[in-house]
């Protein structure tokens, strides 16, 4: 994981002068390099079937267009295209594959397909890109050392360290654009942190596919180029179900060469414009950081897809995890754990899980997505139970549990034994391998039903990297002692470290912080929030609450939980203490009935934080306090003058905004989706965003010296959590 300085996180770019890099007086001849290509949305306005159908058509024109035009490159970047033209039509593909060895055709991007650079894991991107680069490698022998996401919502810092990592020198992006962001030069040194790798970074000007090019094109091209650079790109051809260059594209740049005193017109390709330009790259303008911002209204909306997405990441991620320890794995799990990564690929698709598509198109990506998460789990719970084979036989019930993760795994779980009609036992205890006792609590089970058998178990776990932890039932023993229980007060709890009520807030060492509040604010924004920085509407509502009620009372868990209502949608909202830990968790279930409105949990700060560190895919960045909303992962570390620092886990939130005062989360948001703008929106029978019900975690954390590190690793452990299997082998028989 990557840290950014946290002391300056501001600064997009070097200190000196923009205008230092650009160019004084005449020019002279510029080089426009005219990449004729098709960005392909395959889905969008339509559904993934009609994605195909583009592709297709897309590449057949393309190929039409070379054979008949011997002077003309077409580029095209999906690995997922090429794939599509391959299963569905392979003599297109042996086309394809000789123009690309007569270098007509140039292979671009190399990953399976343009993803939303922000909202993806970093086992996402990770394995995006290796997705892409292992059927390049297959199919063309190369791997495109040129990454190309013009069209996706701004660029995550650590997709520089994502991309060298696979060989990538080059990149080409154009959101944010000129009015969204200001950079030193349409071409720069791309670097996310301050000592991290750089990229050569191209932006592209207006758009990056247009069917008819005119003068106005090629000379916004030409501008903001930095000094002694004589060359840029231009990007012409139609786009989704357009089919690439079109003949008359063709014949006005070949009309148009030498039309221009000062511009040269030239079929080409990204990979020949950056071998032109090599010689100048050491005195590019450097730009460190994040490149945002574009929609972010994409960073929240659609919250289905976005959990979709970042669920079958960590699944897929624990299924293999699961393969390496498996002493007999199934003969078809490896190629079946490529094609479900190939599908977890294809849906980071940027207006995929930007939440910008047909409500009817997220019901086949569903549908996809859980494929995936149900392929994962059997993995995971099928090597566990061959891994349990190998343990003898014994006279007492085993509790198993399974750290199919990469990771050490330290947090608390709970699992619903299966202990027989009889349900618990009066006295029991828990004995780990090593004949100790495990401290454990019993918590009411998921079923509310009145027979004593159902029953539900707390307990802290510590297990390594595919370690199987067994733990035994011993009955008629005293269970183990807590060194620092939880201890109900009048109006709340305390563990010994951290106290907490629902009405006045979370107090640790002298400090208190007030309990989280949700808003309810206006956003008459579209899908994409087009325009918007920041939600800054009027708040419509807040939560009312009904008497709390203690829902568990031990000594190692203790909850409070209250019912209420906000707006149209109702809430359950419950606040746990846990035995030692300083930290308090809050759980919020919001069932959501709103229309063109956004809510919002609010932490409010003690005091302004002196520094402020967001997690990003793969790394933390240090960022503003000037209330912005900005994408998020998993959690926000801030640190105050007085030395303490207040860590947040939020693994099911992907936005928020800080100021100096506050943090707010947000947690959704309801536009009619695929709503454009100008298009004003609210047509009759528009579904909403989000309907239905949503939990959330947070956890406030608090400490002296808090690290990232500590912050990701109980984020994670709350994404990937162990797997469990009752094993009763070896019992005698009680029937």
């Amino acid at each position: 994981m990557r840290s950014a300085d946290p002391s300056d996180p501001s600064d997009p770019s070097d200190p000196s002068d923009p205008s230092d890099h650009l160019q004084k007086g005449t020019r002279g001849m510029i080089t426009v390099h005219i990449v004729l290509h098709a960005h392909l949305d395959p889905i969008w306005l339509w559904p993934w079937q009609a994605g195909v159908d583009e592709a297709l058509a897309t590449c057949r024109s393309a190929c039409d267009r070379l054979d008949h035009h011997p002077d003309a490159v077409y580029t095209q970047g999906e690995a997922w295209v090429y794939h599509q033209v391959e299963e569905l039509d392979p003599k297109l593909f042996q086309r394809i594959r000789r123009h690309v060895r007569a270098g007509r055709w140039a292979l671009t991007g190399g990953w399976w397909i343009q993803p939303d650079c922000n909202a993806p894991g970093a086992i996402g991107f990770r394995r995006q890109i290796a997705c892409g680069k292992e059927y390049f490698l297959d199919r063309f022998g190369v791997f495109p050392e040129v990454a190309f996401n013009p069209d996706s919502f701004g660029h995550a810092a650590t997709l520089p360290e994502f991309m060298t990592e696979a060989g990538q020198k080059y990149y080409i992006m154009m959101r944010p654009q000129e009015h969204e962001m200001a950079l030193p030069a349409r071409l720069f040194r791309w670097r996310g942190y301050a000592a991290g790798p750089e990229l050569i970074t191209f932006r592209i000007a207006r758009s990056y596919c247009v069917q008819h090019l005119t003068e106005e094109h090629l000379r916004a091209a030409c501008t903001e180029l930095p000094a002694g650079i004589t060359h840029t790109m231009c990007f012409a051809g139609v786009g989704d179900h357009g089919g690439g260059p079109g003949e008359a594209l063709i014949a006005w740049i070949r009309e148009h060469r030498e039309a221009f005193p000062d511009l040269r017109l030239e079929f080409s390709s990204p990979d020949r414009f950056f071998a032109a330009i090599a010689g100048e790259v050491a005195a590019l303008p450097l730009v460190t950081g994040e490149l945002q911002y574009h929609a972010v209204g994409c960073y929240t909306v659609h919250r289905p897809i976005k959990l979709g997405v970042r669920l079958s990441e960590h699944a897929l991620d624990q299924a293999e995890c699961a393969l390496a320890t498996d002493p007999r794995p199934a003969r078809t799990a490896a190629r079946e754990l490529q094609e479900h990564w190939r599908t977890v690929a294809f849906m980071q698709f940027h207006d995929t899980m930007g939440g910008t598509c047909l409500p009817s198109a997220y019901r086949h990506v569903d549908a996809q997505l859980g494929a995936v998460q149900a392929f994962a789990d059997r993995v995971i719970h099928q090597s566990l139970r061959r891994q349990l084979t190998a343990l003898p036989a014994d006279p007492l019930q085993r509790l198993v549990f399974f750290n199919a993760a990469a990771t050490p795994f330290s947090d608390w779980v709970e699992v619903e034994p299966w202990m027989g009609m009889r349900g618990w036992p009066a006295q029991f205890s828990l004995i780990d391998e090593a004949g100790q006792d495990v401290p454990c609590q019993q918590l009411r089970p998921e079923s509310i039903v009145s027979m004593s058998w159902p029953v539900r178990l707390l307990v802290r776990l510590e297990a390594r990297p595919g370690q199987m932890r067994v733990l035994r039932v011993a009955e008629d023993r005293a269970r183990a002692t807590v060194a620092t229980p939880v201890v109900r007060v009048p109006g709340g709890l305390q563990n010994g470290s951290v106290a907490a009520d629902l009405c006045n807030g979370i107090r640790w060492q002298g400090r208190t912080y007030p309990l989280p509040q949700l808003q309810l604010i206006d956003d008459p924004s579209d899908t994409w929030s087009h325009g918007v920085n920041r939600f800054l509407g009027g708040q419509v509502d807040t939560a009312r609450w009904e008497t709390p009620v203690a829902s568990a009372d031990g000594e190692l868990l203790g909850e409070l939980s209250q019912c209420g209502v906000i707006g149209n949608s109702a809430l359950l909202r419950q606040l746990r203490l846990y035995a030692g830990e300083a930290f308090a968790e809050l759980r919020h279930r919001v069932c959501w009935s709103e229309r063109l409105r956004l809510l919002k949990l609010e932490i409010t700060l003690p005091a302004p934080p002196v520094s402020r560190l967001d997690g990003i895919p793969g790394g933390w960045l240090g960022r503003p306090l000037d209330g912005t909303e900005r994408p998020l992962r998993d959690g926000i570390l801030l640190r105050f003058a007085d030395g303490h620092c207040l860590g947040l886990v939020c693994p099911d939130v992907f936005a928020a905004d800080v100021t100096p005062t506050a943090v707010r989360l947000t947690l959704l948001r309801s536009p009619q989706m695929a709503h454009h703008v100008p298009d004003p929106g609210g047509r009759a029978g528009g579904r909403y965003s989000d309907r239905g019900e949503h939990d959330f975690r947070l956890r406030l954390v608090f400490g002296e010296a808090l690290t990232p590190a500590a912050l990701d690793a109980m984020g994670l452990a709350l994404q990937q959590p162990p797997a469990y299997a009752d094993l009763t082998r070896g019992m005698p028989c009680t029937l």
